[in-house]
């Protein structure tokens, strides 16, 4: 992943950065990764993140 800066612009840079990352769904994944779950919370979330994409995609019917 890239980011350039043009004219000494760094903070149009951090914010590209970050709007990059977010997309990618590195600070989920961070978060997710903090703490340990167990096997069966795993799936459990993994689950609800599903139903919860269902639902999003039902939505747009």
């Amino acid at each position: 992943m890239k980011v350039i800066v043009h004219d000494n612009q760094i903070e149009k840079a951090i914010k590209d950065l970050k709007r990059k990352l977010t997309k990618e769904g590195f600070f989920s994944e961070i978060k997710e990764r903090r703490f340990y779950d167990k096997p069966s919370v795993q799936k459990k979330k993994k689950q609800a993140k599903a139903a919860k994409r269902r639902r999003k995609r039902m939505r747009k019917y």
